[in-house]
């Protein structure tokens, strides 16, 4: 029982520690010191067990009288918002990165019932399944076989708030911010991960971003692999020069062409679905392009269609296990709004969003080191990196 113990108490210095570095990397991009105490403490309620971490209960948990200290830190405060989005982000990779690992882009909705935070209005919200009034956040993730995090983030501003003056100034939003599709938005954060150097192969995302021609053509300008999932009614290039829809084409495959593979493992164990490839027209040097099919075990009909840009002589496997990595994002999501609060803000202003997700998003990446951590350590081999982490909290936090 003492050597569990001491395992335990070893495990705990070393999270602290973790923790103590990764705070001392962004304190650099809060200036004076009573800001970098403030971001502490935000982040430390934000990794505590709050039922709720909105700004007076995060004072609260971390030993505030009154939020006005947590709320000056969300908005007049002066720090580098990007700074420490990319200090998080190289800190996590130092334990994260390969070479061989997928950058996955998609957007979640943040539910509202006023009119005034910006660029809220109603739009289709994906973690409602419908239309409902919410802001729209796009992210880039980072999945390997090491862990998955959320590495960059961008406020999807409708048209009708773009072009809205003064509903711009209300919201504080920048001069600078122009209307961007949500591909664009992609756009965007891809290109800061390759000038970051950050080590990946592949890009995957869904139809939103599959669908946008100018993107596709700009990644395989990059020379930049990627797996994307299409509409069935959308175009694409045959070898003999001539065009057909992703249907028509799908239809063409033969039951040879079939083959079942598991895209990743679920909660009820591998997710297999078969799968077929049949060839595009290729003209960039040295990838090729196919179209992708996923076909529902249960029910045949089911079929789902990607475009893939990948290097010469690409196993289907490998693009099986691209396609799948979509759903790493999704896990993403929910981890970060469940344990660190992600949609949990009370900000109205462009900065206070950008400012409370980033925070989060350095908590979420915190997290994601430790379970990398817990994975490695023999004491945690029988568990889950998650139940790992619930032994931590419960004896460090409560």
């Amino acid at each position: 029982m003492d050597q569990v113990i001491r395992k335990y108490q070893d495990a705990s210095r070393t999270w602290q520690q973790t923790l103590d570095t990764l705070l001392d990397r962004i304190g650099m991009h809060f200036g004076r010191k009573e800001m970098q105490e403030r971001a502490r403490d935000y982040l430390q309620g934000l990794l505590r067990p709050v039922e709720r971490k909105n700004g007076w209960q995060l004072a609260e948990a971390t030993g505030h009288a009154v939020p006005y200290s947590i709320q000056h830190l969300l908005d007049r405060a002066r720090w580098n918002v990007d700074a420490v989005r990319d200090e998080a982000r190289d800190y996590a990779l130092a334990y994260l990165a390969d070479p061989d690992a997928v950058l996955v882009a998609d957007e979640t909705g943040f539910l509202k019932k006023g009119t005034h935070s910006v660029g809220v209005s109603r739009q289709y919200s994906g973690t409602a399944g419908r239309i409902e009034n919410c802001q729209i956040g796009v992210f880039l993730a980072y999945v390997s076989d090491k862990g998955r995090l959320l590495i960059d983030r961008e406020l999807y501003l409708p048209k009708e708030w773009a072009d809205n003056q003064e509903s711009r100034r209300a919201a504080k939003v920048p001069d600078s911010v122009c209307f961007a599709t949500k591909p664009e938005l992609a756009r965007q954060m891809i290109e800061r991960a390759v000038q970051a150097g950050v080590a990946f192969r592949w890009f995957t995302a869904d139809e939103v971003y599959g669908n946008n021609r100018r993107l596709r053509v700009w990644l395989e300008q990059q020379h930049i692999w990627h797996v994307m999932a299409l509409a069935s009614h959308q175009y694409v290039w045959l070898p003999s020069m001539r065009q057909a829809t992703v249907q028509q084409l799908a239809a063409t495959a033969n039951a040879d062409d079939w083959v079942r593979l598991a895209a990743g493992n679920g909660a009820k164990g591998p997710r297999l679905y078969d799968w077929a490839r049949l060839p595009l027209l290729s003209w960039q040097i040295p990838g090729e392009r196919w179209l992708l099919l996923r076909r529902s075990v249960a029910n045949p009909k089911d079929i789902a269609y990607y475009v893939a840009y990948v290097p010469q002589g690409c196993p289907l496997q490998d693009m099986v296990r691209v396609a799948g990595s979509r759903w790493a994002i999704e896990e993403c999501f929910e981890a970060a709004k469940g344990e660190v609060g992600l949609d949990q803000y009370e900000v109205r202003s462009w900065h206070g969003w950008y400012r409370h997700i980033t925070l989060a998003m350095t908590a979420h990446a915190y997290l994601t080191v430790l379970y990398a951590i817990a994975d490695q350590r023999p004491m945690f081999k029988k568990k889950t990196s998650c139940g790992a982490m619930q032994d931590w909290k419960q004896r460090r936090l409560h």
